[in-house]
């Protein structure tokens, strides 16, 4: 049974195995926990220190799925972070339900665009974004990481927008 709950510190070595092994699925594409992701190793701490939530999905007691957010700097906007999921996981729609929660930590916090960064060799999560009605800018940006990423930016409106975006 699929178990959807609150990320803890605790789950920082299940989550540095879950995002390895999605990496690993891609040609050139590693995880440098200390170097890059260090808040890996206190996930809870580190997101609550930027006012943001994450959660996990377990299955047989193993976490196969994973999102978080925060607040962006930009006023009335949540940044998506993180959404992972196992490859056996996928397409059964349990990245639809992180996602939503997502949208609903947004729209409760009233903020109501969210936008993310992905890497641009994730063609499938491309796809999965935009068929929720995420829309994809024309920005990109270069990470200077040992993967030599490249990210494609998305947003959405999910609540009313305030006179800031009109």
């Amino acid at each position: 049974m699929l178990h959807i709950r609150s990320g803890t510190d605790a789950d920082g070595a299940a989550l540095i195995e879950l995002i390895g092994k999605v990496f690993a699925e891609y040609d050139g594409c590693y995880l440098d926990v200390d170097g890059e992701m260090p808040e890996l190793r206190r996930p809870a701490t580190r997101i609550a220190e930027e006012g943001g939530r994450f959660w996990v999905a377990e299955r047989g007691g193993f976490i196969v799925g994973t999102i978080s957010c925060r607040p962006a700097p930009l006023p009335g906007v949540m940044e998506l972070k993180r959404l992972y999921v196992q490859a056996e996981e996928r397409r059964q729609g349990l990245a639809r339900r992180l996602v939503w929660l997502v949208e609903d930590a947004a729209r409760e916090t009233r903020r109501p665009v969210i936008e993310l960064w992905s890497d641009t060799r994730f063609t499938a999560a491309h796809r999965f974004y935009e068929r929720l009605g995420y829309r994809r800018g024309p920005e990109r940006r270069f990470l200077h990481d040992i993967s030599k990423t490249w990210e494609y930016h998305y947003w959405k409106r999910v609540g009313p927008v305030p006179p800031l975006f009109r």
